[in-house]
């Protein structure tokens, strides 16, 4: 008995022993890796880290050329609570956490750092020591998560995750993944919201302007791609914002220097295109308001104020380009109703030498072809002496058998003294020519024509002539305003059975077009019972019928679709014939005098032509007529050199100064520079 009680008294002190072993191990070593950890220096943690700050194109070298991003900024810039440290020792990497973040100790996963000498005993043993450890560990990392940061320790094979824990943190994790969601749910509603009211805005501009600019596009169309420029951009930009957080936080020395560099920076920039146009001194200037920015970073910064002054600037320079759209709306409108100079001195000039000529000397040859239904007729209506003629040579140059084309040309008053001389002195060669006088069409008058009526009326003289009338103002009326909606010519073309009463067909063009190819075909194409050949112009929503008519009146709603296709005035092929059984200019006069007060369309002929030939008209190839030239600079080259015809409709006509410069060769090419009127005019190319 005695030996047994020994020896259990002998086994039961190294068992006590052992326990406490056990017990105090855990302590000891949290203690010394604890504190290891938060005795550790925090520049020595933070000099593993790459210093990431917001809006970082604040550098004094060329090699940061990106433009400011706030997606940038989000990708590249991390909160000072999402630091890496990347320390790694010999047996662990640990990881410095977001302090919103729980990340707990696990116990191990094996029983063998405390064990018994029975299976009975170790049992006890690892079940104590289970208990004390969890109790530990909660209590130990229930403080640190209170701390500013907590270490996590992975890496290490021999640790896992208890299903509590696991629990939690899983708990945690789908916390912030909900309260992520929400914050990108709400971020993408503020940007809807502004895209929303960026669109509504850009409605009330008039899209007829010369030049695009849309705020939401990467980069404008003519945006410089050297490098230095555009960080010497970036720069003079976020010095300006620190100028007014400098100011509002008076930090006067600071706002001088700030200025200055501001002034060298612009005076160095200039108005140069390119990287060769800059100065010497740009590069050390950059630099130095580098440096400048730096300080300026250093004690101004704050996110919230840069932000917002960055979005000032933004709302503001939009603001300002409104402004510059709709001034340069009014001014292309003004520029498109002018004659220059020199084509009013040519119709001058060719006026009074054609009063001088003798009666005999003003009638052309040919004359018998007029009226010869078997030839290929051409009706063009215009006051431009120098546009009727490009017309003219461009069909003649490009016509397999100019014997068998006939050119009716009608004017005014004004320029047919003009328009007779020059042809005299420049015949088409064996075409046909003849010039008529509207104001001679005695059957042209107020009592037969509802425009003319409406012309003569006080309203619309109210509405065309008194600057002080409630909606003179704005460029979209100036547009209505063009001298052409009051002259007959432009309304001549719904008249052309009573002009022409012997002819079957007609080719009616604009003086703004070129001819490229032999038109004869169009002679050919079966029109199918229609009355107009023309091309369709609905590639883009703005071409449909709902953009020129007033849907909103019941007349206009109950008997048009909004959704129609647009088609193209310029190049039409009319059968008079048809014309004639459908009465169109009876259906013409119908729809003018309904609208006498202009609410069914605003004025022009393009509206009520689209009414007047309404489901009577035959779609031309594409290929036939290409428009666009006079306004849309990205007009598809292989498409205008395989156009039989193309059209500078739009506001950039090819005689003007405002012309886009890439088509103009397509039109002087026509135009005979070297005749003597022309050099004595000074029209030169």
């Amino acid at each position: 008995m005695a030996s047994t009680n020994s020896g259990n008294k002998g086994s039961r002190f190294p068992l006590l022993a052992f326990l406490l072993i056990c017990l105090l191990a855990p302590l000891l070593f949290f203690f010394f890796f604890s504190r290891g950890l938060h005795n550790a220096p925090d520049q020595d943690v933070m000099s593993t880290v790459p210093s990431k700050q917001a809006l970082d194109v604040i550098v004094s070298s060329t090699d940061d050329l990106g433009p400011l991003s706030l997606e940038n900024f989000k990708k590249n810039n991390l909160l000072p609570s999402w630091r890496i440290t990347g320390l790694k020792t010999s047996n662990a990497t640990y990881e410095v956490r977001n302090l919103d973040e729980t990340f707990i100790f696990a116990k191990p996963t094996n029983n063998t750092w405390c064990t018994g000498k029975t299976r009975g005993e170790g049992r006890q043993i690892f079940r104590l020591y289970h208990i004390i450890l969890d109790n530990m560990l909660i209590l130990y990392f229930n403080i640190l998560s209170h701390s500013t940061f907590f270490i996590g320790v992975v890496g290490l094979d021999q640790w896992t995750l208890s299903p509590v824990h696991l629990s939690r943190r899983h708990l945690i994790e789908k916390r912030k993944e909900k309260r992520a969601a929400e914050l990108v749910k709400l971020e993408d509603e503020v940007i809807v919201k502004l895209e929303d009211s960026a669109i509504e805005r850009s409605k009330t501009v008039d899209s007829a302007v010369l030049g695009k600019y849309n705020m939401w596009r990467k980069e404008n169309d003519n945006e410089n791609a050297d490098s230095t420029i555009r960080l010497i951009r970036d720069q003079i930009v976020m010095a300006r914002v620190y100028l007014s957080l400098a100011k509002m936080k008076n930090k006067l020395d600071l706002y001088q220097e700030l200025q200055n560099r501001i002034g060298e920076s612009q005076h160095d920039l200039g108005e140069a295109t390119a990287d060769a146009d800059l100065p010497k001194s740009a590069h050390e200037k950059i630099k130095a308001m580098g440096q400048v920015l730096s300080k300026a970073k250093d004690q101004l910064y704050d996110c919230k104020l840069v932000t917002g002054k960055l979005r000032a600037m933004l709302q503001t320079a939009d603001e300002q380009v409104r402004g510059l759209k709709k001034q340069s709306t009014f001014l292309s409108q003004l520029a498109a109703k002018t004659i220059p100079d020199g084509i009013h001195c040519l119709s001058m000039r060719l006026t009074i030498d054609y009063y001088l000529l003798s009666p005999e000397k003003r009638k052309f040859p040919k004359s018998e072809n007029l009226e010869n239904p078997n030839l290929y007729h051409y009706a063009l209506f215009s006051d431009n002496v120098l546009a009727a003629s490009v017309v003219v040579n461009s069909a003649i140059m490009n016509a397999k058998d100019p014997s068998k084309h006939v050119f009716h040309l009608v004017t005014d008053k004004l320029n047919f003294g003009a328009m007779n001389m020059w042809f005299l002195l420049n015949p088409p060669g064996k075409a046909t020519i003849h010039v008529e006088n509207v104001d001679e069409f005695k059957w042209l008058n107020s009592s037969y024509c509802p425009v003319l009526r409406q012309l003569e009326s006080a309203t619309m003289k109210e509405y065309y002539f008194k600057a002080g009338h409630p909606t003179s103002g704005g460029s979209s009326n100036l547009k209505y305003r063009n001298p052409k909606y009051l002259s007959m010519l432009n309304h001549l073309r719904f008249y052309l059975p009573q002009v022409y009463p012997k002819l079957d067909k007609i080719l009616f063009l604009d003086d703004d077009i070129i001819v490229q190819k032999d038109l004869t075909g169009l002679w050919a194409v079966n029109l199918h019972g229609k009355v107009n050949g023309a091309v369709e112009t609905c590639g883009e929503s703005f071409h449909r019928f709902d953009k020129y008519l007033n849907f909103s009146n019941p007349h206009i709603a109950k008997n048009f679709d909004p959704n129609a296709c647009g088609w193209a005035y310029g190049m039409n092929m009319f059968d008079l014939k048809e014309w004639k059984k459908k009465d169109i200019t009876g259906i013409y006069h119908k729809w003018q005098n309904m609208n006498e007060d202009r609410v069914l369309w605003k004025l022009g002929t393009l509206p009520p032509g689209l009414m007047t030939f309404y489901g009577l008209t035959h779609p031309l190839n594409k290929s036939w007529h290409v428009l666009g030239l006079g306004y849309n600079p990205s007009v598809d080259k292989s498409e205008i050199d395989n156009a039989a015809v193309i059209h500078y409709n739009g506001n950039m006509k090819p005689w003007l100064e405002i012309a886009m410069t890439k088509y103009r060769s397509y039109w002087t090419k026509y135009v005979k520079y070297d005749h003597p009127y022309l050099r004595n005019c000074k029209l030169t190319e």
